[in-house]
């Protein structure tokens, strides 16, 4: 039976409510429900707050009770079919009586897949796919780190308008504007990994931390990941411990680091590390994304934005496809910046 309007009326909401601003970063998708009568009310909403807090659907279902018998569930996320820190959604929603399931996504995770099955063997009427590419948009780090089993990369980089991310003496501050640099803490709060070489902890000594506008560490923190077979000062700043965690990947292969990461639930990493490191993750195809803000400056000489990629014709060049470009108007009479966004040949779409 295809969906009604009221189900497409309460799938838009469902989503609204997965997206949810305060939810934590987590290994967990983002999901919301609503349960609608046959009329097309509302009887109950829920979303999941992230790892250990009850689903979508068990949210909705507690604040229903008994009206949610007979009821329609409409879901951005297939039910889930496995039993983690809560129960199977798909059994929750059968004991709750509730008639008919309309779910956007289906759950590319095997372990938890298979809900939609488990709900037609006991009678429920399902409909997949409505609205299915904004849920999965909503999603699609997640939905990402699960079809390919690695983190989301996105490569972040400041350079000048000839490519330069440092003078030939060294200094690079600043390169980019004011505003440039509160929009990486921006972007920066969406990732749950910021990733760096050991070369850059040791020369730059950052701190990785997500901050705001007065230079205030925010209370949420990605993990901050050093990458590299070098021994460094237990004294640097990213590994204070206050705030977030920090790990040293002892590792110089980007597929090695991105297996480490997933195998902690990583899902998003944010790649600030110079020249080499990013030119390593580029010549991996593991890159994804790329946010480049662009200064008008010109240097003439002094170091690269990104190292050797191997690359000897301009018929072998990379050509990542622009999805955006926004000028970043200038603080305190600083030059507006331009902020690229560019997704790679080498992503698989999902």
């Amino acid at each position: 039976m295809p969906s009604t309007q009221f189900e497409q009326r309460a799938m838009r909401r469902a989503l609204e409510l997965a997206a949810t601003p305060g939810v934590p970063l987590g290994p967990n998708p983002r999901v919301g429900c609503v349960l609608v009568d046959d009329s097309g009310r509302t009887v109950a909403e829920g979303f999941h707050r992230g790892a250990g807090s009850p689903h979508a659907e068990a949210d909705a279902l507690a604040r229903a009770g008994g009206s949610a018998r007979g009821a329609t569930a409409v879901v951005t996320l297939e039910p889930c079919n496995h039993t983690g820190r809560t129960g199977p959604c798909a059994e929750a929603l059968v004991e709750a009586g509730v008639r008919r399931v309309v779910f956007a996504q289906r759950d590319p995770n095997p372990v938890a897949a298979g809900g939609g099955a488990t709900l037609r063997a006991a009678g429920v009427e399902v409909d997949a796919g409505l609205l299915e590419d904004e849920a999965r948009a909503l999603n699609r780090v997640w939905t990402f780190a699960v079809d390919h089993q690695r983190p989301f990369v996105t490569w972040k980089f400041a350079a000048t308008l000839d490519g330069r991310s440092a003078a030939a003496d060294g200094t690079s501050r600043w390169v980019s504007s004011a505003a440039a640099r509160l929009d990486t803490h921006r972007l920066r709060a969406l990732c749950d990994t910021m990733l760096v070489g050991t070369n850059t902890v040791a020369v730059d000594d950052p701190r990785l931390t997500v901050r705001d506008e007065h230079d205030r560490p925010l209370a949420e923190q990605p993990l901050r990941a050093v990458m590299g077979e070098r021994d460094l000062d237990p004294g640097r700043r990213v590994f204070d411990g206050v705030p977030g965690e920090s790990v040293h990947l002892r590792t110089r292969d980007p597929h090695a680091a991105l297996a480490e990461l997933h195998a902690l639930d990583r899902q998003h990493v944010f790649l600030e590390g110079g020249p080499t490191l990013a030119a390593a993750f580029l010549r991996a195809g593991l890159v994804d994304e790329i946010v480049a803000y662009v200064s008008p400056m010109l240097l003439g000489a002094g170091r690269q934005a990104v190292a050797d990629l191997g690359i000897t014709t301009i018929t072998d060049a990379l050509r990542p496809t622009v999805t955006d470009v926004t000028v970043l108007d200038g603080l305190d009479g600083e030059a507006p910046n331009v902020r690229l966004t560019m997704t790679t040949q080498n992503r698989t779409e999902t």
